[in-house]
């Protein structure tokens, strides 16, 4: 059977309905003719130079990616401004481009699914469900198979996502066994009172600032709270599992249909990571 982009589109809009994504995100298909024939699709977290031109010499006549190319309103695409260059790029090569975002942060599954799966977490419901009840929403919350040190923890963490120059920080007590943990790809650092009201043992996410983390684990000094271990990680190797998740939703629906090629190119644009070596063993920085 032959398939279109249409088809394609199709299966990841049953999945990932558009209607969930946030008021102010940019999902959809963003170049590309809905009849064009379609036979192999590449699946990225970003839709950038590199990602673009793995698909093309894949063969591919659409890219499906989680992060938006036009999140931002544009009034033109110039072919002197790098995302105008891709979307000539794309164009003249037969290349279409669809964006799951948000929608595909809370489907079920949907993005944090996909990270507690490549962690061995066993999913037993959302973070901050859409609704009271509701198997849908944002993050996820579930329990390894058996409790393990944190410092093993993060250990796991690190060795199950594809690495990157930011790599994996723990934050907490080394020897807290952990069990219960809530997962969060992308960005995560506003769910932590939500995180902590959980009662997990473990929070993993991305993008974890200073004095949001600093100000969270500091509730420990209060008699009878009990916060949550933190575990950062890159943006990007939050997200990419996703990338098989969506794949396989594809080949799902059209079997025999579609050949998939899931990105390994990394796009995380942290390239560079130091450890700094000035202090003493006090931790004071030498004079």
């Amino acid at each position: 059977m032959t398939a279109r982009i249409e088809d394609v589109v199709g299966a990841l809009e049953a999945s990932y309905p558009p209607g969930r994504a946030e008021s102010w995100d940019a999902v959809g298909l963003v170049c590309g003719d809905p009849a064009a024939e379609v036979r192999r699709v590449a699946f990225c977290v970003d839709p950038v130079e590199e990602t673009v031109e793995e698909a093309l010499d894949f063969g591919a006549q659409l890219l499906v990616a989680h992060h938006p190319l036009l999140l931002s309103g544009v009034h033109g695409v110039p072919a002197d401004d790098h995302k105008g260059r891709l979307v000539h790029r794309m164009i003249r090569s037969g290349l279409g481009l669809y964006c799951a975002h948000t929608n595909a942060d809370t489907a079920n599954p949907g993005v944090s699914d996909a990270l507690a799966a490549a962690l061995g977490i066993t999913v037993t419901g959302p973070l901050c469900p859409h609704r009271e009840g509701a198997d849908t929403g944002l993050g996820r919350i579930g329990a390894l198979a058996e409790p393990e040190p944190f410092e093993r923890f993060v250990r796991r963490v690190a060795e199950r996502l594809p690495g990157t120059a930011w790599g994996v920080r723990g934050a907490g007590d080394p020897r807290r066994p952990i069990e219960r943990v809530a997962v969060c790809g992308g960005s995560g650092d506003s769910n932590l009172d939500t995180a902590a009201a959980a009662g997990v043992d473990a929070y993993v996410t991305a993008d974890l600032r200073h004095h949001p983390a600093a100000e969270h684990l500091a509730r420990r000094e209060v008699p009878g709270n009990r916060v949550p271990n933190l575990v950062d990680v890159a943006h990007w190797a939050s997200e990419w599992p996703w990338c098989r998740q969506a794949a396989d939703i594809v080949t799902s629906a059209l079997p025999d249909s579609v050949e998939v090629l899931v990105s390994a190119r990394r796009t995380d644009p942290w390239t560079v990571h130091a450890h700094g070596t000035a202090t003493t063993e006090t931790g004071r920085m030498p004079e």
